[in-house]
């Protein structure tokens, strides 16, 4: 995994987060390239980790309230599958400069962690596969590692397969 360096220290809100809770984690911070075709991508390549271990997230709209799902790069979001994790009917994707001023965090950037207004969360049940995965840690080009199952606590999350390969 890459190097932690002074930029990675730097804070967000996510960071400040799991400071707070006291929780262990690794931030990672490489150079985002914004010709890069997708961000989740980018991030394992940078990391040298399978794009299983590192998680995007995804702000849906599920039945008209904001919905988080957490899901490997490697894959795609089912929202049929959202929307029954959290006993909806119906889940689209949301408005991304909705997600953007709900969340407090620019798209590639938003974190399941340290959102301005927190979300329900959904995380998709291949995380518990891995000891730690990788996900935003509030801005391009800064990732963190921790266990799914602090992401899973910190967050309220709802653990359910909601990718699809």
């Amino acid at each position: 995994m890459a190097k932690k360096s002074k930029q990675a220290t730097a804070g967000t809100p996510a960071i400040a987060a799991l400071t707070a809770a006291g929780v262990a984690f690794t931030t990672h911070a490489y150079e985002h390239d914004p010709a890069h075709p997708s961000y989740g991508e980018e991030a394992a390549q940078a990391l040298g980790v399978s794009p299983a271990q590192v998680f995007k997230t995804l702000v849906a709209d599920v039945d008209g309230a904001l919905t988080v799902a957490v899901v490997p790069v490697s894959g795609s979001l089912d929202l049929k599958a959202l929307a029954a994790a959290v006993g909806g009917k119906r889940a689209a994707m949301a408005d991304p400069v909705l997600a953007e001023r709900t969340t407090g965090y620019v798209r590639g950037g938003i974190s399941p962690l340290g959102q301005r207004r927190p979300l329900r969360t959904v995380l998709d049940a291949s995380a518990a596969a891995h000891a730690t995965i990788c996900c935003s840690a509030g801005r391009r080009g800064l990732e963190i590692e921790l266990s799914p199952t602090d992401l899973t606590t910190l967050t309220n999350a709802t653990v359910a397969p909601i990718a699809r390969p």
